[in-house]
């Protein structure tokens, strides 16, 4: 109980000092050579071991940016342990993977190449594979220099930043288009502010910016232990980076176990185990509905 009162009185001086959603820019800075080339990387099966494995298999950016599935399959069928997260809109995480472990997009996309259960690939072999194609003379345009580990990430973490999603109807809204979402999805949106989602759902994001236990009010069995993979330490275990909401009707399964494929459903244990208190049928659907306006336009540069 004590815990639990903790970790409301937490929620609460969240929920007065962050509880703005800000919408998501038409553009942001980047070097346009170097994520043309992160693209060509994104997409190329030559970043595996056997070369059947790409960024885009786990991470299909027209359908939410991710794989759709509980867990992915890596090299040989190796199956992974989490669900895979969206790429779109990575780039304002505070941290990337579930449990925080690279600090920004760069370690991000170096630690698949080498996860055994993922390409299963290494860094020595890959830059040997990719000498003895046409990217010699792209990284030697790009980079001045031979292709390096820093460089391949390089160019995929600057692809990967482009993968914003703007013009969200909920976004227009935040603009001033007050006939951008409907009067049942603004009821959502109240009820998404007075429930206490809003908490831990916010910023650009609405999500994606700090670290929260996954069943803070209410025990739910969990194999994975999240941050203290990371840190090793107790008061670490089950938390978990807060995952965007941003296109979140496009990403089921949900939940960094992929445990559940319904929208509604995740709404409705988030509530009782995340808030602590019971919610109504009408109630979800409403949230639901203001959710689905959080989806944006993927843009993929050409």
């Amino acid at each position: 109980m004590f815990k639990n009162s903790l970790f409301l009185f937490a929620c609460l001086i969240i929920y007065c000092h962050a509880t703005n959603i800000t919408p998501i820019p038409q553009t942001i800075e980047f070097n346009y050579n170097k994520a043309i080339l992160g693209k060509k990387l994104f997409f190329d099966n030559k970043l595996s071991k056997d070369n059947t494995i790409s960024c885009a298999t786990c991470h299909d950016l027209n359908n939410g940016g991710d794989d759709g599935l509980q867990f992915s399959f890596g090299v040989n069928g190796a199956l992974g342990k989490v669900n895979a997260p969206t790429v779109l809109n990575a780039y304002f995480n505070f941290r990337q993977f579930w449990d925080g472990r690279a600090k920004d997009l760069k370690e991000q996309a170096a630690g698949p190449i080498e996860n055994p259960i993922e390409m299963a690939h290494n860094f020595k072999l890959l830059i040997e594979k990719l000498e003895n194609t046409e990217y010699k003379d792209i990284f030697k345009k790009i980079y001045s220099g031979a292709i390096t580990k820093d460089n391949i990430v390089d160019a995929i973490s600057e692809f990967e930043k482009t993968l914003i999603t703007p013009n969200s109807r909920f976004d227009k809204f935040l603009l001033g288009n007050k006939e951008a979402i409907s009067k049942y999805e603004k009821e959502g949106y109240e009820l998404f502010i007075n429930k206490g989602c809003i908490a831990c759902h916010h910023g650009i994001n609405v999500g994606g910016n700090h670290y929260n236990k996954f069943g803070a009010f209410n025990y739910i069995a969990s194999d994975n232990l999240g941050r203290y993979e990371v840190t090793k330490k107790d008061e670490d275990k089950y938390y978990f980076k807060v995952p965007s909401l941003r296109n979140i009707e496009l990403t089921s399964p949900y939940f960094h176990d992929g445990r559940e494929p319904d929208l509604k459903k995740a709404v409705e244990t988030m509530s009782l185990v995340q808030l602590g208190r019971p919610i109504t049928n009408e109630e979800i659907d409403k949230i639901v509905s203001f959710l689905k306006t959080l989806t944006g336009q993927v843009k993929i540069i050409e």
